[in-house]
């Protein structure tokens, strides 16, 4: 089952990477972001946060549905890799 992430800018970006690491500690590893109506910059530092949580864990987190806003952020920071979004349409 993966968690669905609505808005993920600057203004909730804090509450938003708190809720994910929770999740990512109790299991979750799937997030979806295709209903994500807003977002910004600041949502790529969020993704690698749980990205590194989950790796600290063992594991990593998968991404699903991603805006196309979101992976052109990771191509301009260099990340998509990272991300596990290279290819991601």
């Amino acid at each position: 089952m993966s968690w669905a992430v609505s808005a993920l800018s600057l203004s909730n970006a804090r509450v938003v990477l708190g809720l994910g690491l929770k999740v990512i500690e109790e299991g979750q590893r799937e997030f979806d972001l295709g209903g994500m109506e807003t977002t910004d910059s600041s949502s790529i530092a969020v993704l690698l946060a749980w990205q590194r949580a989950a790796r600290a864990g063992g594991g990593a987190v998968r991404f699903l549905n991603v805006p196309s806003a979101v992976t052109s952020f990771s191509e301009l920071y260099g990340v998509s890799d990272l991300l596990g979004l290279s290819g991601a349409p």
